[in-house]
């Protein structure tokens, strides 16, 4: 193929590499768009990845090249949450910041985004994710996954003078992970008892932060 006018054939190749990356995240979403609005409809156990195909128009040997299974689009759905609560804490970070501020304003995106999906479809999204950790953990999965939410956070304040020098950011960053898988979970479940998601998560970690800070500072 010959290189269009006023392009080097470097120049040419780097441009149809660019589009074809772009076609391959918008194949990826179209996946991950048609298979939500099924598990909304039809629910996460009826619906097979041939319906998803089908939805989203593309082959089943072109869904495998994405995902392995099922179960990674859910995955894949958990991820995109967890980075959309990312760059809520990244645009707060930005100017002058209250780190429980942030925190508060990235789970209320979390929850807005979560209260669209039906409640058996998120308590599964929170179970593929511990099932996914664990097949790392074994050694069975070394994919790398950037469902870190608050790590950007917890590293910021520790420079800035807003949580103590000793305090162990990444630890505190997974411990507060916790805190939100399991408070999706039983928010899902009902077990919060109509108390909202983000309020009550955002005062566990605010006490968590708190005891890391108060501990660290008195050593």
């Amino acid at each position: 193929m010959r290189a269009k006018a006023g392009l080097s054939p470097a120049d040419e190749g780097q441009r149809r590499a660019t589009f074809q990356r772009a076609r391959s995240h918008e194949t990826k979403r179209a996946l991950v768009a048609a298979a939500m609005a099924l598990w909304r409809t039809n629910g996460y156990a009826q619906t097979t990845v041939a319906d998803i195909c089908r939805a989203a128009g593309v082959s089943r040997a072109l869904f495998y090249f994405y995902f392995p299974a099922k179960e990674d689009v859910l995955f894949e759905v958990g991820l995109t949450s967890t980075r959309a609560a990312r760059t809520t804490v990244r645009r707060q970070l930005r100017g002058d910041y209250d780190v429980e501020a942030v925190i508060a304003k990235a789970l209320h995106s979390l929850q807005r985004s979560m209260a669209r999906n039906p409640p058996d479809l998120i308590v599964e999204t929170i179970l593929e994710g511990y099932r996914h950790e664990q097949r790392i953990l074994a050694g069975d999965d070394d994919a790398h996954t950037d469902a870190d939410m608050f790590g950007e956070l917890f590293a910021t304040a520790q420079a800035d003078g807003k949580l103590a020098a000793g305090v162990d950011a990444a630890h505190l960053s997974r411990l507060a992970q916790m805190h939100v898988s399991e408070g999706v979970r039983h928010w899902a479940m009902g077990g919060l008892g109509g108390r909202s998601f983000a309020e009550v998560v955002t005062a566990d970690i605010a006490a968590l932060i708190a005891g890391f800070d108060l501990r660290s500072r008195h050593r």
